[in-house]
């Protein structure tokens, strides 16, 4: 491994930081939107069965606010049992855009990583190609540095893509994920704002 970051000379570093801090964003991602710690099962339908023999008494709003991103949604509803159906919806939006920021975390940057690094490895291509250029004289080039020219160019740009490919795969998983995430949470916003607003008639 470390002949292979001494073939590939410095233009390597910035890429492998890259990948580390890649693969540290696709490691925390997997592990926070797991559909059991997002949306629990069967969990708005346990809410409305505490709400309606307990009230919404304060130990229910924490223990729904800190179980689940789902379940701080529904706080913001539960806490707004009095007012319109209006105005409940708008404090279940508010609530579910703060949800949407927390779910799409360091998305941005695995993205940035996935768009960069293929230049990155460019960039390391483009030092090598100039190592190789350099080195050639009117009485010949010196084989050695020719040698490493061709090594920086060709491993920057194949590590290039081995950062990128997969980092770009994992975002667009992801951003799938949050997205289904976010409409199945809308439905469960809308099944509670239903269900307080029937029981109220």
């Amino acid at each position: 491994m470390l002949a292979l970051i001494e073939a590939a000379g410095w233009p390597i570093w910035p890429l492998i930081i890259a990948s580390v801090l890649a693969l540290a964003i696709i490691f925390e991602r997997a592990y926070t939107l797991r559909r059991t710690r997002v949306l629990p099962a069967n969990l708005l339908d346990q809410a409305l069965a505490n709400l309606r023999q307990h009230g919404a008494n304060p130990d229910l709003l924490r223990a729904l606010s800190e179980g689940s991103p789902l379940g701080r949604v529904l706080v913001a509803g539960i806490r707004n049992l009095g007012v319109s159906r209006d105005m409940m919806k708008e404090s279940l939006e508010e609530a579910g855009r703060a949800v949407a920021h927390d779910l799409e975390r360091y998305l941005m940057t695995l993205g940035t990583i996935a768009s960069v690094a293929p230049l990155m490895g460019l960039l390391g291509t483009v030092v090598g190609m100039v190592e190789i250029f350099g080195s050639q004289s009117p009485t010949g080039g010196n084989p050695a540095v020719l040698a490493h020219g061709i090594s920086v160019a060709l491993y920057n740009t194949a590590f290039g893509l081995i950062v990128a490919i997969p980092s770009m795969i994992f975002y667009r998983f992801f951003r799938g994920r949050v997205d289904a995430f976010l409409v199945e949470m809308e439905q469960q916003a809308v099944r509670l704002v239903e269900a307080i607003h029937a029981e109220r008639k």
